[in-house]
């Protein structure tokens, strides 16, 4: 299948319906991904920036949060650096957030359905790590357009990037990180329905965000990034 276009098909993730037990194996396999590929890496020079800037302690939302494996390395980076940043994680997923809780730490996690409910207010920043992808373009042009809308001083979304490499390195690392049938399948769809950098920024540029950068980030993925007033 030609990657020239993107096309998104519905992953085993993205079922309510999904065994919690297999859910579990899923985002421990995510988490694990995350960790070797540097996921938070790539969120936290802005943070650390924004967080330099400040008078008073940042605020960050971490949206779509999973297991809440990145804003807890990213609440590490701010704990080595003494930077006084607050950390918060949201999710649709029931079963994601209890997983999250377990290990959250000072880190606040709690559901939110991002695309129907308004936002919680209070964040300097919003983050997020392989959501978009999920999404379709009005929702993702929505959703950005959404949190623009409450008026952060940044926006940071990091999501895969859509390449014949990265979906050969993205069923391979898959297989060799995790047992969980979900990761295998949903890794090579999630490459599929990802975007290319032209086309994140002009969703980005649509949504209002503009002046937002988009690049490409080793490995396999890119990041907007977009500072506010």
């Amino acid at each position: 299948m030609s990657l020239a276009h993107r096309h998104r098909q519905p992953e085993l993730m993205d079922d309510p319906a999904l065994d919690p037990v297999e859910h579990r194996r899923a985002l421990a396999g995510l988490a694990r991904i995350n960790s070797l590929s540097g996921s938070a890496k790539v969120l936290w020079p802005a943070l650390r920036k924004l967080a330099r800037e400040l008078n008073r302690p940042l605020r960050v939302l971490d949206i779509a949060t999973g297991s809440g494996d990145v804003p807890l390395a990213l609440r590490r980076f701010a704990e080595k650096e003494r930077l006084p940043i607050t950390f918060a994680g949201c999710d649709l997923s029931e079963v994601a957030i209890e997983v999250a809780k377990r290990t959250s730490g000072d880190v606040r996690f709690f559901t939110h359905d991002l695309l129907n409910d308004p936002l919680p207010s209070g964040f300097d920043a919003f983050t997020c790590s392989l959501f978009l992808h999920h999404l379709d373009e009005p929702d993702v042009v929505a959703l950005l357009a959404k949190l623009r809308g409450a008026n952060p001083r940044l926006i940071l979304a990091s999501d895969l990037l859509r390449s014949r490499f990265n979906l050969a390195a993205v069923w391979a690392v898959a297989r060799l990180v995790s047992r969980s049938r979900v990761v295998h399948v949903d890794g090579p769809l999630s490459i599929r329905g990802a975007f290319t950098v032209p086309e994140m920024r002009a969703m980005a540029e649509r949504a209002g965000l503009h002046g937002a950068t988009v690049g490409a980030k080793f490995p396999c993925r890119m990041l907007l990034e977009w500072w506010g007033g």
